[in-house]
């Protein structure tokens, strides 16, 4: 959040018990009586009067000092990266400003009891505490003579804007933008005011704020919903990590339309293996997680689509399916309420015209996106638009005011004017798995008459396996190949690029350049490219740093590259 937003939310911080909160939440929270029945029954610290609630420790003194009136609680989560004795250091030290800390951790396992000389304050332990986190931090955000309002689920959801939310390892940025988009363009005055949350950054189309991950902590995000409500926000799209589900830092989130893109292989270094990363995506599909829900829409040529599908059909959620392939409808035995389906695609490098078959008639799409994995995204956004409320005969005027998200298969002119530089055609994506680098690379090459350039890396601290993976996907592709740096973060970029480069043939080695400096590298590719090239610039996308050794470096993959057309074009003056 920006300072402003961050002063909105403390103008109306109020002095609350976690009592109150508690007892708000037993009555939009049904289903989990159990659980805050358990928190009721704490021997301590359910009168304490507490200002907020923080989950960063550091952030108690700052919260204190703009309350006079009551001090923050602390909320202490299990770490899924340091060790217990870490954990209990933070609750220690944080007992010392804290009203009283709430956690999942064993008070136990903390070194906590009742009569603790290390503790200053109260211990609440709740074994499931994410089960309600989300909510009780929702409540706490509510002016204190405001709960006396909240009598049921549908009272607390007339406070927050109507959200759907898209997951799936690609896409999602391009996806709850573009539903985002078709929202604010349709003539529904209840969806015009809309918003996104996501990796490309938070807030209305004209003015993200920058985030630091792609679906924040249950505090962060519950402190978002506040705000687009307070901004009156009708449809905030959001995007549904593996992480945040797996979490629950979305728990309280009135989701009611929920949309699975595909699933390739990417952080494997949190999931086990690929069926544990299905299955945390799995859950935006269980209403036992998401009880608003009333859709799914879900890409049926996925792999992983069944698993989707039967989550919401044990649910009760309406399935509505999107496909490329044009025989879908007629050959599919996945069972769905409605379909969208792609009859025939005319990609160009100015857009694409799609036949679309629905169940609600006949589509004719002239859309302005690159790529043909973009028409999936689009069926999934036009699905979800009409899940909203969009009706079909206003779809394809909606579509052709569309743009895609920053960063994403985005053509770089030499100037604001478009101006296209004489060197070839520039793109620059965020692709930063194999598969996506695949489906970037496999878009473009029936466009290009000379050759498909790949200049990629990629991230440190992160799942090595991938790392050969993404060499061989840009080699399959494309006929030049430059391996350079992307965020190294701790690691030494060579050593990340040596990683890349196992199992390459000596034929492979011959078509690849490795530049390590990523300005470099760019700029080599944009003074050896051809007219007739293009030159795809992968993996950062709209990302406006460089990690390298803990430190951020301001650095645009679209800036840098701009700079060197403008360059190389003045250079041929």
């Amino acid at each position: 959040m920006t300072a402003n937003q961050t002063t909105a939310i403390d103008s109306e911080a109020s002095v609350l018990t976690l009592r109150q909160v508690a007892e708000v939440a037993v009555k939009i929270l049904p289903q989990q009586t159990q659980t805050l029945q358990q928190l009721l029954s704490q021997p301590q610290g359910l009168d304490s009067e507490f200002s907020r609630f923080v989950l960063d420790s550091r952030q108690l003194a700052n919260a204190n000092e703009a309350e006079s009136t009551a001090p923050a609680a602390f909320v202490l989560l299990k770490s899924h990266t340091q060790p217990i004795e870490k954990s209990q250091q933070y609750a220690k030290a944080a007992s010392k400003q804290a009203a009283f800390i709430l956690t999942e951790i064993d008070p136990e396992a903390l070194g906590y009891n009742a009569q603790s000389s290390d503790y200053a304050c109260s211990v609440l332990y709740v074994t499931n505490l994410r089960d309600i986190l989300g909510s009780l931090i929702q409540i706490s955000l509510l002016l204190t003579n405001s709960l006396s309002t909240i009598n049921s689920a549908d009272d607390m959801l007339s406070l927050l804007p109507q959200v759907i939310a898209v997951t799936g390892t690609n896409g999602k940025t391009t996806i709850s933008q573009l539903i985002a988009q078709l929202c604010q363009f349709s003539n529904l005055s209840q969806l015009q005011n809309s918003a996104v949350m996501g990796t490309a950054g938070n807030g209305r189309l004209d003015s993200l704020v920058q985030a630091s991950h792609t679906t924040g902590d249950a505090l962060a995000v519950q402190s978002f919903l506040r705000q687009m409500h307070d901004e009156k926000v009708d449809v905030l799209a959001l995007e549904a990590s593996s992480h945040g589900l797996d979490q629950q830092r979305l728990q309280g989130v009135p989701v009611t339309v929920a949309v699975y893109s595909n699933l390739s292989r990417d952080h494997l270094d949190y999931h086990p293996d690929m069926q544990d990363y299905a299955r945390a995506k799995a859950r935006l599909f269980d209403k036992a997680y998401f009880p608003q829900l009333t859709h799914a829409v879900i890409n049926a040529d996925d792999e992983f689509a069944p698993l989707m599908i039967e989550t919401a059909k044990n649910s009760g959620v309406k399935v509505w399916l999107y496909s490329l392939q044009a025989d879908f409808s007629e050959n599919s035995n996945m069972d769905c309420e409605a379909y969208f389906v792609a009859k025939s695609i005319e990609p160009s490098l100015e857009g694409v015209k799609i036949e679309i078959e629905t169940s609600f008639g006949p589509l004719t799409l002239h859309s302005p996106l690159l790529g043909r994995f973009n028409v999936a995204n689009l069926l999934a956004a036009v699905a979800g638009a009409m899940a909203l409320g969009v009706e079909l005969e206003a779809v394809p005027a909606l579509v052709g005011q569309l743009h895609g998200a920053s960063g994403r298969m985005q053509r770089v002119a030499l100037d604001e004017q478009g101006s296209q530089p004489e060197q070839g055609v520039f793109i620059v994506d965020y692709a930063h798995t194999p598969d996506a680098l695949t489906q970037v690379l496999t878009s473009l090459k029936s466009h290009c008459s000379g050759n498909l350039w790949a200049i990629f890396g990629c991230g440190g601290d992160r799942d090595k396996g991938k790392r050969p993976l993404m060499a061989q996907a840009g080699l399959a592709m494309a006929d030049k190949v430059v391996l350079t740096a992307d965020n190294p973060r701790s690691e030494d970029p060579e050593m990340i690029l040596q990683d890349m480069q196992q199992g390459m043939t000596e034929q492979q080695h011959a078509k690849t350049t490795v530049i390590a400096d990523r300005k470099q590298a760019i700029q080599y590719a944009v003074e050896q490219a051809a007219a007739d090239d293009i030159v795809v610039i992968a993996g950062k996308g709209h990302e406006t740093y460089q990690e390298i050794k803990g430190v951020r470096y301001d650095f645009d993959d679209r800036l840098v590259l701009q700079q060197a057309l403008i360059e190389a074009s003045q250079n041929k003056a």
